[in-house]
């Protein structure tokens, strides 16, 4: 049997135990450089463990996937935080599971970012690669770069997890 997951609007509140939402809105906002631009403040704080590390900004084109999605994969990262912050305006759809061992399908949770908010998973989080729902898009992606392995797989049996939109 296929446990299918719903996903559900991405909200500050219903992802903080598994990151920060990267977003404009309700930040801590001040305007910069003699007026002309409107910073928003320390949205996500960016976590990198170990003395040979360093936080790392790199860009990602991720093509679209196909729905249902079938989640086979899920993936962490014990050394340090992982952002991904749209650039294209499109929603994408968000995969997570709490920290610790390999996640059950039942505690998979699903999200839609509006495409104008990013997510910051916290150091050890599960996830899936970031899905992109309409058309090819571009991420900036905030990370740890150093030494050691920084990035845990797990991948799911066929058939398990299927995840809808509504």
């Amino acid at each position: 049997m296929t446990l299918q997951l719903r996903a559900q609007p991405l909200t500050a509140a219903a992802f903080a135990p598994f990151g920060e939402v990267i977003e404009a809105e309700h930040q801590h906002q001040f305007h910069i450089n003699d007026g002309k631009a409107l910073r928003y403040h320390d949205i996500a704080r960016a976590e990198a463990l170990g003395d040979d590390a360093r936080i790392a900004i790199s860009l990602v084109d991720v093509e679209p996937y196909a729905l249902p999605l079938a989640v086979t994969l899920m993936e962490k990262h014990p050394r340090g935080s992982q952002a991904f912050i749209p650039l294209d305006g499109q929603p994408f759809l968000i995969l997570v599971a709490p920290r610790g061992p390999a996640p059950a399908p039942e505690a998979i949770r699903a999200f839609v970012s509006n495409g104008r908010q990013g997510v910051n998973y916290h150091t050890d989080t599960w996830h899936h690669p970031v899905v992109s729902l309409q058309d090819k898009q571009r991420f900036i992606i905030v990370d740890r770069i150093g030494q050691g392995d920084n990035c845990d797989l797990h991948h799911l049996q066929p058939g398990l997890l299927e995840v809808m939109l509504d």
